[in-house]
């Protein structure tokens, strides 16, 4: 059985990250969503795990609620991050993991899964949720109307 997962903020949820999400279900047998707590958006994790449920009610979600706050591609942010993950993850299987990220080929490294690199160059979906936080009007477009609607309201 293929089973994936990724993981983000999802502050706010895109279309690059719906691609992602999408190919993912269309390749494996059952896929995750770890969706981080942060303090980058003042959306509570729980409207932003609501976004991706309505949208893909066949994705199972997985809070991951007071992550560690060190990050970075060294080896000590990396393995801090990756312990957490597999905490988060506990005793689910998983083979896959998708990411459009530079630190990808690590989290697939220390939990021994298969890489899946979707789009990193940005080139399907040219867009970040950074940039969307900073203009939330000008990015609609990159937006499901429910999570554009919750993003203005924020």
């Amino acid at each position: 059985m293929k089973i994936g997962f990724t993981i983000g903020k999802f502050a706010p949820l895109h279309k690059g990250h719906q691609y992602l999400i999408e190919k993912a279900l269309s390749e494996m047998d059952k896929f995750y969503v770890v969706i981080y707590e942060t303090k980058v958006t003042n959306i509570p994790i729980e409207t932003r795990a609501n976004w991706i449920k309505q949208i893909y009610p066949e994705v199972n979600l997985i809070y991951a609620k007071n992550p560690p706050t060190q990050y970075g591609l060294d080896e000590e942010s990396v393995k801090i991050q990756t312990n957490y993950l597999k905490e988060v993850l506990g005793d689910i299987k998983v083979t896959h993991f998708y990411n459009s990220e530079p630190y990808g080929k690590f989290v697939a490294r220390d939990l021994k899964v298969k890489e899946v690199q979707v789009d990193r160059e940005r080139e399907k979906y040219p867009i970040s949720a950074t940039a969307i936080r900073k203009e939330v009007e000008l990015n609609e477009e990159f937006l499901e109307k429910i999570v554009y609607r919750d993003m203005k309201e924020a």
